[in-house]
């Protein structure tokens, strides 16, 4: 039994709160049977802890625990030198799938900057691309043609979004995508941050001949707020990390196969 065990549980809600919201930082997941063990209380009161505490936006609650809650994206700027490293990895991987005369969409967002940045040894390359970072770097690369895909252009992500983009995207017919996301969920599925940029990937998954969700080891275990439609007919998630062996199994039961740069 705990050292705190005899003080009244109302009285410990605080110190377990605290001590749960600390292991979601460094592990990005919980669960109820776990935090039930360590503190010596019952499965109810740690539920009702994970529902004071997503009552108040500090988790998402998901089956048999809860997880980081990311409502929204930093701005690109901000992601850019984050895991510098294992993006790159993530980009060579990525474009070790790509073959000279493809048709590629390259989604916004920093792993699909770094599949870019990859692929400029590849010649005779259509390229589709919301993004402008991605279409400033690859038009000047020679034996690469690059279409910008029109709308507004949301000045955090850099990119263009909106119902102009979505028309824009149907036009072409593409071999290989390259896709971003907001999180890989401790259910095992890639889940988004808006309606449009769930709606733009799901279409792209359709679209394409085959579909990669391109994901770095930071978005492992957290829940952004929608869920992204056609997920389980994507070929793949490329990573930088395995993530833990309950969201890699949850991910295989799903369908898309999980791909680990080394």
């Amino acid at each position: 039994m705990s050292p705190d065990s005899s003080l009244p549980a109302r009285a410990l809600a605080p110190r377990r709160h605290e001590e749960i919201l600390r292991r979601l930082g460094a592990h990005g997941s919980v669960s109820v049977a776990e935090l039930a063990g360590f503190f010596d209380v019952s499965r109810e009161t740690i539920r009702r802890d994970l529902k004071l505490l997503s009552d108040k936006g500090q988790l998402g609650i998901v089956h048999g625990g809860a997880a980081r809650f990311e409502p929204s994206e930093p701005a690109m700027s901000l992601r850019s030198q984050e895991n510098a490293r294992g993006k790159a990895a993530i980009g060579r991987i990525a474009a070790g799938l790509v073959k000279d005369g493809m048709v590629v969409f390259l989604d916004s967002g920093t792993p699909t900057l770094a599949v870019a940045q990859a692929m400029t040894d590849l010649r005779d390359l259509t390229i589709c691309t919301a993004s402008l970072p991605i279409a400033l770097l690859l038009c000047h690369v020679s034996g690469m043609r690059v279409h910008m895909l029109g709308g507004e252009v949301d000045p955090g992500e850099e990119a263009a979004s909106g119902i102009d983009m979505l028309e824009a995207m149907a036009r072409f017919r593409v071999d290989i995508a390259f896709l971003g996301g907001g999180a890989l969920s401790p259910d095992g599925e890639v889940t988004d941050f808006t309606r449009a940029g769930a709606e733009q990937r799901s279409r792209m998954i359709a679209l394409a001949a085959k579909t990669y969700f391109v994901l770095d080891s930071s978005k492992f275990a957290k829940l952004t707020p929608l869920r992204i439609p056609n997920f389980q007919h994507a070929a793949g998630v490329i990573v930088d990390a395995k993530p833990q062996a309950d969201i890699a199994e949850a991910l295989a039961r799903k369908g898309p196969e999980l791909m680990v740069a080394s």
